[in-house]
């Protein structure tokens, strides 16, 4: 065990990703589809049982754990077609991408990881000691050179905003970020659940230089007002609907129904936020598993009227062009 944590994706995974991406397409091609989420991305966090490999959960309490077998939730996921994972949590809230890289090489499946910082008060100590061209740096360091000594290049940046607005250390990081995105061509993805902070969030990025087009407004279904959404998208973000499967599906689908009337098919993405292993139960409690989207979820949008052409592109298309750089 050791308290540090790296970020890492290996050439070998890469390679998996497209081998996995044109096998889908081949298979596709053939009139063959293992599911509705064939050659879909999806997004867990780091907690996922791992067959012959340590498996600490972010805690030393686990250091010695090592799981006799792989969490269903993983080899569920495969059999329904996903092809990529997408790992989601930036500094300051368990950024175990060393754990990240275990199961990825332990179940043979490729994962995106972050740089990026969480919000106040998770903001780690030298980050606020440390000045705007330093967390850029850093941030630039991770996406082209390699995390630490991994060598490894982060996918995208992750941030976090509070409800209240940004605070003078969030908006220093928000800066950087946006610097280092705008040099890179990394996506940034936001953790923010207020409309009107993700709009300011969107001013202070262009007026960094960065695309709102490489922006993502995560954990959009929270944002009561719908219009917010809307002004949103108009300036060019992806809006995410994320946590489909921990409340009722019929406010998601209303919400994605509307913005695909309002013409926005080409910038929503969906998430579940699944996975979810809880130290405090006896063993890990009951893991979500990362299918409830394909099993569930896809076929009541498509009951609601969404084709088969719309259904790719948000599952498919979307999630390719929102990360690719």
């Amino acid at each position: 065990f050791t308290p540090r944590a790296f970020l890492e994706i290996g050439l070998q995974v890469a390679i998996a990703a497209h081998g996995a991406l044109d096998r889908g397409d081949q298979a596709l091609a053939a009139g063959r589809s293992a599911s509705w989420m064939h050659g879909m991305p999806q997004a867990p966090k780091d907690l996922a049982l791992t067959r012959g490999i340590r498996t600490t959960f972010g805690s030393p309490i686990f250091r010695d754990n090592v799981p006799t077998a792989d969490a269903i939730i993983v080899e569920r996921a495969r059999a329904a077609g996903i092809a990529v994972l997408v790992e989601c949590t930036p500094e300051g809230v368990g950024r175990h991408v060393e754990h990240v890289l275990a199961v990825s090489q332990a179940v043979n499946f490729p994962i995106l990881v972050p740089t990026g910082i969480y919000r106040e008060p998770w903001v780690p100590a030298w980050a606020h000691h440390a000045d705007e061209g330093i967390l850029q740096s850093w941030m630039m360091g991770d996406l082209e050179v390699g995390v630490g000594n991994t060598g490894v290049r982060a996918a995208f940046i992750k941030l976090s905003m509070g409800d209240d607005g940004i605070t003078p250390v969030e908006r220093k990081i928000l800066r950087a970020a946006a610097r280092a995105g705008a040099k890179t061509g990394a996506a940034i993805g936001s953790h923010t659940i207020r409309g009107r902070v993700v709009l300011e969030q969107m001013d202070e990025l262009e007026a960094c230089g960065f695309d709102p087009h490489r922006f993502i407004s995560i954990h959009a279904q929270a944002e009561p007002d719908f219009s917010l959404n809307l002004e949103v998208a108009r300036r060019g973000a992806w809006i995410e609907y994320d946590g489909i499967g921990w409340s009722e599906d019929e406010a998601y689908i209303r919400r994605i129904l509307d913005m695909l009337d309002a013409g926005f098919e080409s910038q929503i993405l969906l998430s579940m936020d699944r996975g979810w292993y809880d130290c405090a139960q006896p063993g890990g409690g009951t893991p979500h598993p990362f299918t409830y989207l394909v099993e569930e979820f896809l076929p009541r949008l498509r009951t609601a009227g969404v084709d088969e052409a719309t259904l790719r592109r948000l599952t498919v298309d979307n999630p390719f062009r929102a990360f690719a750089r």
